[in-house]
């Protein structure tokens, strides 16, 4: 699949733009066990415009984390123009519009999936942040606002005719949320859509190796994106990529294998950010890792753990976890 100018490979598994997750630091280790591309969190056109700091920190990205995608939300056109050229300042490979967020506080404000009931300004926005950078734009949606409002096939052919590269399509109406199951049909149905001619990316409920080839065989999409299914399972890339390449695993990783990288990244985040931020950016993950989950009475540890303020602290409730169970 090629994406613009970017090479990426015979069937392509992207890691989906997350807030709160996918820092620098989860980027990195992500691509280390083969996502073929990454995106770093949402940013918020207005944020950006006005030059908020913790905002504008969402902006750094490193060379060995390419290719990498910066995606963008807003409901202003001029916002998002603005927007689309400090990030092309930044130098990512790609700017993706979100148009597909369903919170509250994104899409209640007529953003992300908000758009959905604004198919002339998401068009005019589209239209004018490809004109306005050199940089390949692509976006992101849902399939409609609810089951009522099945959008998607026509709008994607509205949003390939303003310029982008590539559209990834997220399985549920906003109305869903993240609740019942990713419909994949309407996904299908836009692929094979003769006038469709850029790369599909498909995406939603894509929670391991088999579901993602399957993925590829039914629906025949160009590349596909998981979201929560790696939160505190960054090598969820290379079973994918295994399994996609017909590569025999010699033998499953270890707990200790998958601690040591849930480690590395609370490092990364704490020499990246800082101590406290870097913590709490890692929480998440150390919450959502199936590592734990088959250990017996783990509850107690499991809250000192999500409670832990300094890194030396954590470090070592990690550490005795490792200890009781022999370091398997």
């Amino acid at each position: 699949m090629t994406l613009g100018n970017i090479e990426l490979g015979n069937r392509p598994v992207f890691l989906a733009p997350m807030e709160d997750v996918t820092d620098i630091g989860f980027r990195r280790l992500c691509k280390r066990f083969g996502a073929s591309m990454v995106y770093t969190e949402f940013v918020s056109a207005e944020a950006l415009v006005r030059d908020v700091k913790t905002t504008v920190r969402k902006l750094q990205i490193s060379d060995d984390e390419r290719p990498v995608g910066i995606q963008i939300y807003g409901r202003d056109v001029d916002a998002m123009v603005e927007a689309a050229q400090i990030v092309e300042q930044a130098g990512p490979d790609l700017i993706d519009l979100n148009f597909g967020c369903p919170v509250k506080k994104v899409a209640g404000k007529g953003a992300g999936a908000g758009m959905l009931q604004n198919i002339p300004k998401m068009l005019e926005i589209t239209r004018k942040v490809v004109d306005a950078v050199k940089l390949p734009v692509t976006a992101k949606t849902r399939l409609g606002w609810n089951h009522d409002q099945l959008i998607i096939t026509t709008l994607a052919e509205q949003l390939q005719d303003c310029g982008i590269k590539a559209l990834t399509i997220h399985g549920r109406t906003r109305s869903q949320m993240y609740t019942g199951e990713a419909d994949w049909t309407l996904i299908g149905e836009v692929k094979r859509n003769p006038r469709i001619t850029i790369p599909i990316i498909g995406n939603g409920d894509i929670t391991n190796a088999e579901q993602a080839r399957m993925a590829f065989e039914r629906y025949g999409v160009d590349a596909i994106m998981v979201g929560r299914a790696t939160f505190g399972r960054p090598w969820i890339f290379k079973e994918i990529r295994d399994e996609l390449d017909g590569v025999d695993s010699v033998s499953p990783m270890t707990f200790n294998q998958k601690l040591d990288i849930l480690l590395e990244q609370l490092r990364i985040n704490v020499d990246m950010i800082d101590e406290q931020r870097g913590i709490l950016h890692t929480r998440r993950h150390l919450a959502a890792t199936p590592i734990f989950k088959s250990i017996p009475n783990f509850r107690q540890t499991r809250i000192a753990m999500l409670r832990a303020t300094t890194v030396r602290e954590l470090t070592e409730i990690l550490e005795q976890t490792r200890t009781l169970l022999g370091g398997e």
